[in-house]
């Protein structure tokens, strides 16, 4: 069960369709022998199709199991007709067509279906004396599982969950999905920082493909290790901040327009409350750009190569990108305390 799912979520998905880290040879195709055990197409079908998922995710005719057009189509109903969305020309896989025992997967898929879930898995029951056990429990209840387990995070994890990254696509985090995904529950983060290794970025969440890849770099079996910096992380969850915290805003005067301003103190508890969030978010956008231009003098530095003064340099800016980091930090601090004070207001105008 281990090796199929975690052939899916760390072999198809953040290995081949994201090239998210690099993996030495042995560890790529252990993962690929994994996931073609979960008879999920080959990596070319189901990495192809997942790229179109993130480049027109949500779009009725695009997207090959957009969450728009329900949990049946999205979960299994995709898959069931040969619907225009699920054509793939693998123009978008140019890299993995490189990839010779890829390529050798793809054109002999069904001898490695064969030689994997009709010749190993019986192998293995032989050995340990119950081939119809291991036919039953390690074939076809893992196959069931883990399909299922997969098919969640196109469905269910496009429809329950948080969204604390992004508001602009359906995907959510989710962490009882996350549990019995290997960690792909978190989706809301993985749709808006795709590149990333990790889905799970906090220490406590459970994300085993994480932990796994991880591990392998301390044992130099794979390597370049994506991750997104915490301060673009930060930004994009209090830009999630602000934005809902202008539409409370926006409801609670509301509120207050249609009881004709009765109450004169709280309102005018609501225009400061009104016009903190405001300096605290242009005050946001200051250190942002400030931000933004430190990393733009970085990528120019090391253009220009200079030699001898650059580790110098790379001192001094990473000082420097820590007390931005220190910023942002400090404007989350405060904009929470703002954000608690408005989950307050709605109590007071009852």
């Amino acid at each position: 069960m281990a090796w199929t799912g975690l052939g899916i979520t760390a072999g198809y998905h953040r290995l081949l369709s994201h090239r998210a880290y690099k993996a030495h040879p042995f560890v790529k195709n252990f993962l690929l022998v994994g996931a073609t055990f979960a008879i999920q197409s080959s990596a070319f079908d189901w990495c192809s199709g997942h790229r179109t998922h993130h480049k027109f995710v949500d779009d009725e005719y695009k997207d090959p199991y957009s969450a728009r057009r329900g949990f049946l189509f999205s979960h299994l109903g995709w898959m069931l007709r040969n619907y225009p969305s699920s054509q793939f020309d693998y123009k978008n896989i140019a890299d993995l067509k490189k990839d010779k025992i890829l390529c050798h997967q793809h054109k002999y898929y069904g001898l490695w279906i064969v030689a994997t879930n009709l010749v190993m898995l019986p192998l293995i029951g032989w050995l340990v004396g119950d081939i119809w056990g291991v036919m039953v429990l390690a074939g076809l209840l893992r196959l069931v599982l883990t399909h299922h387990f997969t098919f969640f995070i196109n469905s269910l994890c496009h429809m329950f969950g948080s969204r604390p990254y992004t508001d602009s696509n359906t995907a959510r985090d989710n962490f009882l999905l996350a549990l019995f995904t290997w960690g792909e529950g978190y989706h809301n983060y993985h749709h808006y920082f795709e590149h990333d290794y990790r889905n799970g970025i906090k220490w406590w969440q459970y994300d085993p493909t994480k932990w796994l890849i991880f591990s392998l770099s301390k044992l130099h079996l794979v390597s370049k290790l994506k991750r997104v910096d915490d301060a673009t992380i930060k930004k994009a969850q209090l830009e999630m901040r602000f934005k809902r915290t202008q539409t409370k805003l926006k409801k609670i005067e509301e509120f207050l327009a249609i009881v004709n301003a009765k109450r004169d103190n709280l309102r005018t508890e609501f225009e400061e409350l009104k016009t903190r969030v405001t300096q605290e978010r242009l005050a946001f956008q200051q250190t942002m750009e400030e931000w933004q231009a430190l990393k733009k003098q970085q990528m120019e530095m090391k253009r220009a190569k200079f030699s001898e003064r650059l580790q110098n340099a790379d001192e001094k800016m990473k000082e420097q990108f820590q007390q931005m980091e220190n910023k942002i930090i400090y404007h989350s601090q405060q904009f929470e305390k703002t954000f608690k004070q408005l989950r307050l207001v709605p109590v007071a105008v009852k």
